[in-house]
């Protein structure tokens, strides 16, 4: 029953067109985010997907999580217009997380302390008044997007994309895992038949960068937003997971790299010194690697995995080497990039952002 469900399920898919790029393309990426905007890491984590030979960039998915998930579409999709990018296809996705609430995360402070970081749920503020569920769009100051969303959810576009190129595509997860750990709920075999998976988040011993450095930078959100997505995620049969964590944080987009970006006037880097953000390029590195791997200089491999249990330890990220790892809990081998060549990173970040006008 299941295998006939999703078959007819994957037949619908196809009705819709979906785009695909070039045959000689060798690589098929979609990212799946939290397009926070405008402007900042979320939104210029694309930069380094645009305009590449060997990127074949086969959606864009949203997923609820530093912002509400209409307000980022939205943010994502106008960027795409100003990019003239619009050919590339942007699906909407989980409004909420699997199983975490905004009642239970303001309970959650009150027992364990203050979340830096809420995303959507107040960003760097309260969330005394964030609604339970996603509000109407509010106005944007980078203008209202013209452009349409696909007519699939985001886990239906992501699983049809590993049916249509088994093994080819590189899934990119700069966000919260929701809308992934939806597609493997949908379909058992999605992550076997995708490439790989390069995500952000899984931050280790953060505990004393948040005392000695920035507590924000320190939190997680990626994880501590949907910690049960994040374990389905974790502990699916993919081939290969790439976790970009703690070195993420090392690098920051900052006056003098943005001057440097605006050197060559486009639409693009007028945009990104309009709504400059002053944050680590968390989710750009995270797309450069899954491009460019060679980008990585150090690595070590563990097992990895992501608390559910209540308390405050929920949403953390916990690895193990083979002698201590649990047993027959599922657990995947993941490679945990420890340092990677920060110069060539952003050498080619300039580059990208000041040539990713498209013709569209």
């Amino acid at each position: 029953m299941r295998r006939s469900i999703l078959s007819a399920l994957l037949a619908a898919c196809a009705l819709t067109g979906i785009a695909s790029a070039a045959p000689a393309a060798p690589g098929y990426y979609i990212q799946d985010n939290d397009y926070l905007g405008p402007g900042g890491s979320d939104i210029q984590s694309v930069i380094p997907l645009l305009n590449r030979d060997n990127v074949n960039l086969l959606a864009l998915t949203v997923t609820v999580g530093d912002d509400w998930e209409n307000a980022e579409s939205a943010h994502l999709r106008r960027f795409l217009e100003i990019a003239k990018q619009t050919q590339i296809p942007v699906a909407d996705g989980a409004t909420l997380p699997l199983v975490n609430t905004v009642a239970a995360t303001r309970l959650r402070e009150k027992q364990y302390g203050t979340i830096p970081w809420k995303g959507a749920w107040g960003g760097l503020g309260s969330i005394d008044k964030t609604p339970a569920t996603q509000p109407a769009l509010s106005k944007m100051p980078d203008g209202t997007p013209r452009m349409a969303v696909d007519p699939l959810p985001a886990a239906m576009v992501l699983i049809k994309a590993v049916h249509d190129h088994p093994h080819q595509v590189t899934i990119i997860a700069a966000g919260p895992l929701t809308n992934l750990a939806l597609a493997i709920r949908l379909d058992p075999t999605f992550a076997a038949t995708a490439k790989q998976l390069v995500f952000m988040g899984g931050l280790l011993d953060s505990s004393m960068m948040s005392v000695t450095g920035n507590a924000d930078f320190a939190s997680d959100f990626n994880m501590i937003a949907d910690p049960e997505a994040a374990h389905i995620t974790l502990t699916a049969p993919w081939a290969s997971i790439t976790c970009v964590g703690n070195v993420s944080n090392d690098i920051m987009m900052t006056h003098d790299l943005m001057n440097r970006i605006a050197e060559k006037k486009t639409p693009v880097t007028e945009y990104l010194q309009k709504f400059y953000a002053p944050l680590p390029l968390w989710d750009e590195l995270t797309s450069a690697i899954a491009v460019e791997p060679d980008l990585v200089t150090k690595s070590v491999d563990a097992y990895m995995d992501i608390n559910t249990a209540p308390g405050m330890d929920y949403g953390h990220a916990h690895v193990w080497p083979d002698a201590t790892a649990p047993k027959g809990m599922g657990l995947q081998k993941v490679k945990l990039v420890q340092s990677v060549d920060t110069k060539r990173f952003i050498n080619e970040f300039v580059a990208q952002a000041q040539n990713a006008m498209g013709t569209h």
